[in-house]
C-alpha cells in the first residue's frame, strides 16, 4: 500500500517531552535536540530564546495534566497554539512520499518545531486526556513523558529511573530490616 501521508500525532506530541526534557543551556545544546539537519543550522539566539519560555510552559502543562488539572492545561496550549499556530502545507517530492508539515516556508526554527509540538500535545490532551501525562516517580528525576501504557499505569519515564527507584527501596527495606533486627 502507498504511503498516504498520515499525520504522526503521537510524534508532534514526544517532541513536546523531548523539549521540556532538554537543558538548553545555550545555543550548541539547543542544536543537539533539533534532529533535522536544516532546523540546526538555522537556529539562533532568538530561537534558543523562544524555545526556553516555550519549554517552560510546556512544564507546566505536563504538570497540570499529571494532576488531574485538565483545564489549567487546556488554557496554556491555547495560549501555546495561538502563540505558535498552525499553518499547515504540503510537502515532498512529486509524485512521491507527500507529508504535511505544520508550518510555512520562511517560519522561524522556533515556530516551526513549536508549532508542530504544541499542535500534537494538544491532540494528545484530547485524544487521552491529562492524566497520560507523567512526571518521572523517580525523585532524582524530573523528566516528563506521554503515558503510553495499555492500562494508564506508567510511573517512570524510562526502564532505567524504574529499576534505580525499584533497587532503592529494596535497599531501604532491607536495611530497616537490617536494623529492626539489630534492636
Amino acid at each position: 500500500m502507498p504511503y498516504r501521508g498520515e499525520v504522526d500525532f503521537d510524534a508532534y506530541a514526544q517532541t513536546a517531552a523531548d523539549l521540556v526534557n532538554t537543558d538548553l543551556a545555550d545555543l550548541e545544546a539547543l542544536r543537539d535536540m533539533l534532529s533535522r539537519e536544516y532546523w540546526r543550522d538555522r537556529a539562533t539566539e532568538r530561537d534558543l530564546t523562544a524555545f526556553k519560555r516555550a519549554r517552560k510552559k510546556l512544564r507546566e502543562v505536563f504538570e497540570h495534566g499529571s494532576t488531574g488539572q485538565d483545564e489549567a492545561a487546556v488554557e496554556i496550549l491555547n495560549t501555546l497554539l495561538e502563540t505558535y499556530p498552525v499553518q499547515p502545507r504540503i510537502s515532498g517530492h512529486p509524485n512521491k512520499n507527500w507529508h504535511m508539515h505544520v508550518t510555512g516556508r520562511g517560519a522561524t526554527v522556533a515556530s516551526e518545531y513549536l508549532a508542530g509540538a504544541v499542535w500534537g500535545l494538544s491532540v494528545w490532551l484530547c485524544s487521552y486526556g491529562g492524566q497520560r501525562f507523567g512526571i518521572c516517580a523517580d525523585e532524582r528525576c524530573s523528566k516528563v513523558y506521554l503515558d503510553t501504557s495499555s492500562n494508564c499505569c506508567r510511573r517512570f519515564c524510562s526502564e532505567r529511573c524504574a529499576t534505580r527507584s525499584h533497587v532503592a527501596a529494596h535497599r531501604a527495606r532491607k536495611k530497616e530490616v537490617a536494623g529492626a533486627a539489630a534492636s
